[in-house]
């Protein structure tokens, strides 16, 4: 495995968007560090096939089968695990995504309230100038929300909104969760091939 990816999920609908994600992580030989809300478990319950228990254990099974990953290349960590590595600049990644990313995880982290340990992790990569993707999935946006943004912006921050775009043709549902994807992994620097380049077909 190569570097490590730091990915959470919150409690906005998206859940597909998220596990998507971790499994392009997994085909791209990334370790990740993963970390799910209470309120990101009930989305994923509703949303998707893929209910997770509140077992750290469990969760890391039902994740590693899920995605064919390799044994420990998926490590997930409790909510109120400060002796994780991404509580700390000296044991974090140096990328963290955060898919979906519900308006209060957001909101939260502008403020540096830090009240769990996604928070936390998020607070560390601003504080250490690392890099964070903020993949939000609101709508309508309120004032509020607009200026959490802005201020994370000028932090450093990425806010990636989960906003499929259509100039592909998408056939399914599936296409359009690999448009946002795609877009997130390559924020992070890693090939992909869910979404063609714009104007790749004129090279």
């Amino acid at each position: 495995m190569t570097d490590t990816i730091t990915l959470a999920m919150t409690g906005a609908s998206g859940a597909q968007y998220g596990l998507r994600l971790l499994q392009s992580l997994v085909v791209a030989d990334k370790r990740i560090f993963f970390m799910v809300s209470k309120a990101a478990q009930v989305v994923l319950q509703t949303e998707t096939l893929l209910p997770l228990t509140n077992n750290i254990e469990e969760i890391q099974h039902t994740l590693t089968a899920y995605t064919k990953a390799q044994p420990k290349q998926i490590n997930v960590f409790g909510r109120e695990d400060w002796m994780a590595p991404v509580a700390s600049g000296s044991g974090a990644s140096s990328k963290m995504v955060i898919c979906p990313c519900s308006s209060g995880t957001l909101s939260s982290i502008a403020y540096g309230a830090s009240n769990n340990l996604i928070e936390r992790a998020a607070d560390v990569a601003l504080k250490e100038r690392r890099q964070l993707i903020l993949v939000s999935r609101e709508c309508p946006l309120s004032e509020i929300h607009l200026e959490n943004m802005l201020k994370l912006t000028r932090m450093g921050a990425v806010i990636l909104p989960a906003s499929p775009g259509f100039y592909n043709q998408p056939k399914s549902i599936d296409d359009l969760i690999d448009f946002v994807v795609a877009r997130i992994l390559s924020q992070l620097g890693i090939d992909q091939a869910l979404m063609p380049d714009w104007g790749a077909d004129r090279l």
